[in-house]
């Protein structure tokens, strides 16, 4: 017998010695969710050890990122008041701006700060963006409001503004109403292959959704092949400086075709749902939690992601940093 590759898995020292996919703290984005007039952090329903905090509580939480080794925060933002124009995103005292300034004069340049950007947190309704007399999401109006809500953004100090909200040119509406304004150097990381996926369920206890219906007329159909492909190439022409795929988990080939179709650095979120199923799965006891997270995480740095935003970023970049 001429070809044994077993001899390449041999032993745990011969198996480090060839692997080729490498995961390191840096490579995680921590996602955090801050709840405006609460007084004390709360767990959120069905995210198990994943909390809502207050605009106090964290700051505690990007000194621990930072002494983990992570590189990058995305901060969602929970408003007390909500209007059918997500009129508190714009407003450079809302809350998620009110996180950003806090959390920039805290670190300093320490991490990466991204800013969600999107009204779906903010509107009483729920959806991505302004409707229309129909009741329908108005695409270019929209954009008006995004505009103004990166500027807010960027403004109060994020360094990246994550595009999540799927409308038709976001990102180069985004782009040239920063650059118009003197924000020449706030990135975009474009939510370029977001699905309307039924993972997603949990998030939504995150950030106390308002949405009845589902967002399936602007976030993409998971039955179809070449769309994601189309929407990362028209995002990287708009400005895109990363794309990302949302979900992430279910979604692997995609990520693998935006990291062959991108020269800029790609990130995928491993969302709600995704983290809970595991989570869940691992309280039965049918599967090994640590092993089966680290597996998970290594398959999609090997599926061509730079970045994984994921709520297991701050416990696995502490376990990477103690093997290192």
């Amino acid at each position: 017998m001429i070809h044994r590759p077993r001899r390449l898995r041999t032993s745990p020292a011969m198996r480090e010695l060839v692997a080729d996919v490498t995961l390191s703290p840096s490579n995680l984005m921590l996602p955090l969710f801050v709840r405006e007039g609460i007084e004390s952090p709360r767990e959120i329903d069905g995210m198990p050890g994943v909390l809502q905090h207050t605009e106090k509580s964290f700051l505690s939480v990007l000194d621990e990122a930072i002494e983990a080794g992570i590189a990058s925060v995305m901060f969602f933002a929970v408003p007390e008041v909500r209007d059918e124009l997500g009129s508190h995103a714009c407003t450079p005292d809302g809350i998620l701006a009110r996180v950003i300034r806090l959390a920039r004069e805290h670190v300093g340049d320490k991490l990466v700060l991204v800013a969600d950007l999107c009204l779906d947190e903010f509107t009483d309704h729920g959806h991505c963006g302004v409707l229309d007399l129909r009741g329908q999401v108005d695409n270019d109006a929209t954009l008006i409001h995004y505009v103004s809500m990166a500027c807010a953004l960027a403004e109060a100090g994020a360094d990246l503004l994550g595009t999540s909200g799927m409308m038709d040119g976001q990102v180069g509406a985004i782009r040239s109403g920063l650059d118009s304004q003197g924000y020449v150097n706030t990135g975009i990381l474009a939510y370029a292959a977001k699905y309307a996926s039924n993972f997603y369920g949990p998030f939504r206890n995150a950030v106390e959704s308002q949405l009845s219906g589902d967002r399936k007329t602007y976030q993409q159909d998971f039955r179809r092949t070449k769309e994601g492909a189309e929407e990362i190439l028209l995002d990287l022409e708009e400005g895109a400086d990363m794309v990302m795929v949302k979900p992430a988990l279910a979604y692997m080939d995609v990520l693998t075709q935006a990291a062959q179709l991108s020269s800029k650095p790609v990130a995928a979120y491993v969302v709600s749902g995704e983290y809970s199923m595991v989570e869940a799965a691992s309280a039965q006891g049918v599967i090994q939690r640590e092993a089966t997270v680290f597996e998970l995480l290594f398959a999609l740095k090997r599926a061509g992601a730079n970045i994984i935003c994921t709520y297991w970023a701050l416990e696995f970049a502490l376990k990477l940093k103690e093997q290192s």
